[in-house]
């Protein structure tokens, strides 16, 4: 998996990014939730979560590693949408 692919921007292009998501999952990877805190209004929420996400090799070279994921949510005609997602490795490098 690529974890530093750009931006993405529309629908279809985000669409785009799920098959090779799946298929990397589908070779051992994982994608578990730690920890999950949101905060919702009536019209607004935010979830901010900190997840595993890897293979067993990956987990084995960096066991600390994790993945933090924000979604911005809206709720229009009473459904919740997705307005802004929002994941990220921490620079491994060590670079400030």
């Amino acid at each position: 998996m690529n974890s530093c692919a750009g931006p993405v921007h529309g629908l279809a292009a985000y669409r785009d990014t799920w098959p090779g998501f799946f298929e990397w999952q589908a070779s051992g990877a994982v994608f578990e939730i730690e920890s999950l805190k949101v905060t919702a209004g009536s019209d607004v929420a935010f979830a901010v979560a900190l997840l595993r996400c890897g293979t067993p090799q990956d987990f084995d070279r960096e066991p600390e590693q994790r993945l933090r994921l924000t979604v911005g949510l809206r709720k229009t005609d009473e459904r919740w949408v997705v307005t802004h997602e929002h994941h990220s490795f921490a620079d491994a490098t060590g670079s400030p």
